[in-house]
């Protein structure tokens, strides 16, 4: 949908804004899982994304291009973060 991606000149992005910032997220969370150590907390950075996908699809609001980028950026870095940390403790126990 042309209102929920991003546009460079007449260029659209391939991906809807909140798909970018969990493309970008996960590649974050990819760099960073090496260097910052996972704790369980940080499992509630992806509640942004879920509630603003969850009132925006039960029609309470109307997301952002810009929100939906922030919530998806944590949302991606809390999926690789969790991923990382689930393979590092599977490669511990081997």
């Amino acid at each position: 949908m042309p209102e929920r991606s991003f546009f460079i000149g007449s260029y659209q992005f391939p991906l809807c804004a909140r798909c970018t910032g969990i493309l970008f997220g996960e590649i974050a969370g990819l760099l960073l899982s090496f260097f910052i150590p996972f704790f369980w907390p940080i499992l509630l950075l992806i509640l942004p994304m879920l509630v603003d996908g969850l009132t925006q699809l039960w029609g309470w609001r109307t997301s952002n291009n810009l929100l939906r980028l922030i919530t998806g950026l944590l949302g991606g870095y809390v999926i690789i973060s969790l991923l990382a940390f689930s393979a590092k403790s599977i490669y511990s126990l081997l």
